[in-house]
């Protein structure tokens, strides 16, 4: 399996900045084995010419949720226009489609968000964007007896103590935490959707975050497992 990061950012960076600077985020979304796609959002489009990504081999769209930096309905007709099947789940949901088995698992948001579990038969990543503590029953217990090699975890916050959005995202200390907790069942963590007006730097925040052992995910990133 190989991914791309076709965006990295929280609802704060606008589709209209300007892309051309290095430390520019797009809203957040992923692109998997090049066929399927993790939120069409409204940076998607530039993304695939930025990325050099050929739109004709994406076959699948799934959404975690429908605010409008994950999920743009001009980006949709896009990409279904061009032969994409776009794939609802409810939380607890698995469906087979293609290679993949893929589960809806229920996040953390104050509206209904999905984190999926995306496998084909030789590895498995975790995409859990917009959310503040992984639940318990509903994520992390799978998470103990479905072995990840690959996590993407809300980084919403930064390092801000006392923001009212931790009870909807995550501050960097609570993706530490969480991390410590979970790497017996994962190998590999990340973190995304980072909001421009919360975070230094990527250098800086890469550098940090290291020392705790998680990527930070950006723009034009890829991983192959």
């Amino acid at each position: 399996m190989k991914i791309l990061f076709l965006g990295t950012g929280a609802s704060d960076w606008s589709p209209t900045c300007d892309y051309d600077n290095p430390e520019y985020r797009r809203n957040a979304s992923l692109l998997v084995d090049d066929e399927l796609i993790i939120d069409p959002g409204p940076c998607v489009l530039e993304a695939f010419n930025k990325f050099q990504v050929d739109v004709k081999k994406i076959r699948y769209v799934i959404n975690t949720h429908t605010h409008s930096d994950h999920f743009d309905e001009a980006t949709l007709d896009f990409l279904t226009s061009n032969g994409a099947e776009f794939i609802q789940f409810s939380a607890g949901e698995s469906k087979k489609i293609g290679k993949y088995e893929i589960l809806a698992l229920k996040g953390n948001h104050k509206i209904p968000v999905n984190h999926y579990i995306i496998s084909d038969s030789k590895s498995r990543i975790f995409y859990g964007l917009d959310s503040a503590w992984l639940m318990y029953d509903e994520v992390a217990e799978i998470i103990k007896h479905s072995p990840i090699d690959f996590a993407v975890l809300d980084g919403t916050i930064g390092f801000i103590e006392g923001d009212y959005r931790i009870f909807e995202h995550s501050s960097l200390n609570m993706v530490i935490m969480m991390k410590n907790t979970l790497e017996k069942y994962i190998k590999e963590f990340c973190i995304s959707h980072m909001a421009r007006t919360l975070h230094t730097g990527h250098k800086e925040l890469a550098a940090e975050m290291s020392k705790h052992g998680i990527r930070v995910a950006f723009d034009g990133m890829k991983k192959e497992f």
